[in-house]
């Protein structure tokens, strides 16, 4: 009887694995004639171009010191390393011998033009969402590039991992296809905005926690913040920690200019989202997201609580008329406050107050210790202005000290724990979390 059980479970494998390899076969699409450039319109070609930057194409594209688009960049998984690939139009390592339809296929099953699964690594799952216009305008920009020669370089995953036929299966369970659809009853910006946020700009790819298998978590934890390159992408959803409310404002200030005054300002990847993706769209389509995600998170439900708490806030950034002494206040006030301190009310835009700031609110410091070691470049946050460097200047207890000081001072969460285990790990290219 046992054996019998066993046969049957095995039986069962095989015929699993076999139905995997069957889901697995697609047709491959026949090779063309790489299209000439001048044969696409240039008001689509143009348009393509806006779209590829607000997708971050380049981004994941283009290998440190490489060709714009030519592949090889490393994107770190938790089972390994993929390597982006070549998307210029060179008929031997890019796209170039890739039809419309095979590109379509491409960005809304996940499937090569040989009919090979491609790894969720590329967003797929968010790019099924555009529409034939979106989809026609990116082939068109693309296929107009110059064709750069790159061959693919080799992704390090793990046996079975590598086998590309076992993303079937993935896909069977995650992959939810279909072309975004207007939800009824909401306003047209507010579905401009979804579909720039759920589709083209993939933003769930980064702000959404995944599951074991590497597929985005569903239900109450869209948008509710991911360990990612690094750094904490911080919840979009109710649970974000920033002490004041991101209303619509202030979004559209952070997604136009890189800061806001009650927010602090992007850095990390984030600035490249800002300063190199959505600087390519227009005003209308920034305040499209802004409402789209002033309405995840719930903003309006929490207008008056800001507003309430804003001077509170404020002030808690003032100097300790208690005159505390101990060695993070003291570190805060001789490398920090100069620049830190606001005297008025609201704060100023270029000095920004650390007790508005998400990253001194949210869970783990790993946000606030990376721009402590690291800074803020001249080109990250608010355009011209920057915050200078301090791993060379502070020791990671240093660090830590002021941490805990703000941490204590300006937040009313509780005290984050193994700071200078944290901060050493960071300093190291980890993540601290």
């Amino acid at each position: 009887m046992f054996k019998r059980v066993i046969l049957f479970l095995l039986a069962l494998i095989v015929v699993g694995i076999a139905g995997v390899f069957v889901l697995a076969w697609h047709p491959s699409y026949e090779p063309i004639e790489p299209p000439a450039a001048a044969s696409f319109d240039a008001g689509q070609v143009q348009r393509g171009e806006m779209l590829a930057s607000a997708g971050y194409c380049a981004t994941c594209h283009t290998a440190k010191g490489g060709a714009r688009n030519a592949g090889g960049y490393p994107l770190k998984t938790g089972f390994g390393t993929i390597h982006s690939t070549n998307i210029t139009p060179d008929p031997a390592t890019g796209i170039g011998t890739w039809s419309e339809a095979a590109f379509a296929r491409a960005m809304r099953e996940g499937i090569a033009r040989d009919g090979s699964e491609l790894y969720p690594a590329f967003p797929f799952d968010h790019f099924t969402r555009l529409s034939d216009e979106d989809v026609a305008a990116l082939y068109a920009y693309l296929m107009s590039q110059a064709a750069v020669s790159a061959p693919a370089k080799d992704n390090k995953l793990p046996f079975p991992l590598n086998i590309r036929a076992l993303q079937a299966g993935w896909k069977l369970l995650f992959l939810d296809q279909g072309r975004f659809e207007p939800v009824a009853g909401k306003s047209e910006e507010w579905n401009r905005g979804a579909y720039l946020a759920e589709g083209l700009g993939h933003c769930g790819a980064c702000h959404t926690p995944r599951n074991a298998l590497g597929a985005e978590k569903s239900g109450e934890h869209v948008y509710a913040g991911a360990f990612i390159d690094g750094w904490t992408a911080p919840a979009l959803n109710a649970a974000q920690a920033a002490p004041l409310a991101w209303n619509a404002d202030e979004l559209f200030g952070f997604l136009r200019r890189g800061g806001t005054a009650l927010h602090g300002v992007a850095a990390g990847p984030m600035s490249e989202v800002v300063h190199e993706g959505l600087s390519a769209l227009p005003d209308s389509d920034i305040h499209a997201l802004a409402t789209y995600f002033a309405e995840v998170n719930g903003s309006d439900a929490r207008s008056a609580e800001s507003n309430a708490r804003l001077a509170t806030l404020v002030e808690s950034g003032a100097p300790d008329p208690r005159a505390r002494y101990d060695e993070g206040a003291d570190l805060y006030r001789s490398a920090c406050a100069a620049c830190h301190y606001n005297s008025a009310h609201p704060p100023a835009l270029l000095r920004p107050e650390l007790a508005l700031n998400s990253a001194l609110s949210e869970a783990v410091p790993t946000n606030f210790i990376r721009v402590v070691l690291h800074g803020v470049g001249i080109g990250e946050g608010i355009p011209g202005a920057m915050m200078p460097p301090f791993d060379r200047a502070l020791s990671d207890p240093e660090i830590a000290a002021i941490a805990a000081y703000l941490r204590d001072t300006m937040t009313d969460k509780p005290a984050w724990t193994d700071l200078s285990t944290r901060i050493a790990a960071v300093r190291q290219g980890g993540s601290g979390s």
